[in-house]
């Protein structure tokens, strides 16, 4: 009785047939052909570099003999063919970056003698503040407070807090600065502005 139960059950899953149906191995297939065990792997040959539009023909002789004629130029004659080939081939003018308000790092660009008269003249308006120390007894309430401005989470805030010194807010005016130092201070901790 157990036995045509289970026949039934198996007859009425027609997908359970086919996954026990024929074996899956690919060794009962018929276009198998088993390799030989002492042959050695194919090596296949891979080209030094991937150059996706394929071969280049050799330049003909006329580019060879401009190339030489240039590389015998002097630097100066070298430096006068871009703004000629650009002039003589109507290419337009390549119109310079502007670059007032960017931040050029230490190097200060082109103009950095001329830039550091203008900075004494022209008045901060973005200021960080940066957290210099902290009583160890505070240390739950400065990262409740750094959480608190700064919406990070409990683990990136205690992290942070246990860096110092660290900036703690960047690019905030004065009166925020200020702000966030007070109530630093009032907590336990030491904060400046920079």
């Amino acid at each position: 009785m157990k036995f045509s139960v289970v026949f039934k059950s198996l007859r009425s899953y027609p997908a359970l047939r086919v996954v026990t149906g024929p074996l899956q191995s690919r060794a009962f297939q018929p276009d198998f052909i088993p390799r030989d065990p002492k042959s050695k792997p194919v090596r296949h040959k891979y080209p030094a570099f991937y150059d996706p539009y394929g071969p280049r023909p050799p330049p003909s002789d006329k580019i060879i003999w401009l190339a030489e004629q240039i590389a015998a130029l002097s630097p100066e004659e070298r430096n006068l063919i871009g703004p000629m080939l650009r002039d003589r081939l109507r290419h337009p003018k390549i119109q310079p970056v502007l670059v007032e308000g960017m931040d050029l790092g230490p190097q200060g660009g082109s103009g950095a003698g001329s830039s550091k008269a203008e900075e004494k003249k022209v008045e901060k308006t973005a200021f960080d503040v940066k957290l210099e120390k902290f009583d160890a007894a505070a240390k739950i309430k400065v990262i409740k407070e750094v959480r608190a401005f700064t919406n990070l989470g409990l683990k990136e805030a205690k992290d942070l807090v246990e860096k110092v010194p660290v900036l703690i807010k960047q690019g905030i005016t004065k009166e925020e600065a200020n702000d966030i130092i007070e109530k630093i201070k009032a907590i336990g901790g030491v904060a400046v502005m920079e």
